[in-house]
């Protein structure tokens, strides 16, 4: 078989893998469309559930959701992006970056359950802190720790070699070079980590459920050691209901809603990613 017939074959091969992947996610968010359009409406975002989530709205599981992701984001980014700088920048021994890099491809590969679980022993039995939202927010922190980094490390990776000898030739220390110049070249990579890593933690269930939330009669926490409802697991307790048709409309509608803020944050890591490629 020559080569331009194997590359031509090589190349059908992706693209049929592509559109059936299309396909499947525009099915996906036709059904939930179609099935979750019903029940989103402006007193369904802003009223409080009741009964359970039979009835009423999810106005508290947004809030609950949003608050555990945005303290997750602010306690994450700094920590990875940091160490994604010393990897890049630092770290010089190829036994240590091969090794890092495993760390990170490893963390990132671990089920969300087992996360779930280490914040059920470690924080809420062994430290006794309780039902609390923060914890969650710790635990979504961890996970998304590894995206970020790994995401950072290669968008500061890619940045040229002849940058940092430019900038340690003019006189800068090693430090103002990554602050002065990787940094600000190689940020548009770590926010759209970033992003992406919050469109994962904002659907995560198995972390939160068993540490961080409640299923019903809760508002917004006086405390940091006070438990939030979520979307995830108010889709979870409306699904156990499936037998009721309003539960079962509240959580297609439910559903609906988590879809949109998980692609809304893929979306703009998207438009990121292509806006610095045009610009770069």
């Amino acid at each position: 078989m020559n080569r331009r017939l194997l590359n031509r074959l090589y190349s059908s091969l992706g693209l049929i893998v592509t559109l059936l992947g299309l396909t499947v996610l525009f099915f996906l968010f036709f059904i939930l469309f179609k099935k979750g359009i019903g029940a989103v409406d402006f007193d369904f975002l802003t009223n409080d559930s009741r009964n359970f989530g039979v009835e009423g709205g999810i106005k508290y599981q947004i809030i609950g959701s949003l608050l555990m992701v945005v303290v997750a984001s602010i306690i994450s980014l700094p920590i990875a992006v940091g160490f994604a700088l010393f990897k890049s920048e630092y770290i010089k021994s190829a036994f240590w970056q091969k090794f890092t890099s495993v760390i990170l491809y490893g963390l990132n590969g671990i089920p969300s359950v087992i996360y779930g679980l280490f914040g059920l022993i470690f924080f809420v039995n062994f430290l006794n802190t309780g039902i609390s939202w923060f914890v969650g927010s710790v635990i979504l922190a961890i996970m998304m720790i590894p995206t970020i980094s790994l995401a950072s490390f290669q968008s500061f990776n890619s940045i040229p070699t002849l940058y940092r000898e430019s900038s340690l030739a003019l006189g800068l220390t090693r430090t103002e070079m990554v602050f002065k110049v990787i940094l600000p070249k190689g940020i548009s990579g770590a926010i759209t980590g970033y992003l992406l890593a919050i469109a994962r933690a904002i659907g995560e269930t198995a972390p939160i459920m068993f540490i961080a939330t409640a299923f019903s009669g809760v508002g917004i926490p006086g405390s940091v050691f006070e438990p939030v409802s979520s979307l995830p697991t108010h889709i979870l307790a409306l699904s156990q209901q499936a037998s009721n048709p309003i539960a079962l409309q509240n959580a297609w509608g439910a559903s609906f809603v988590l879809l949109c803020f998980v692609l809304l944050f893929s979306l703009v890591s998207l438009f990121i990613r292509f806006k610095t490629r045009s610009v770069s």
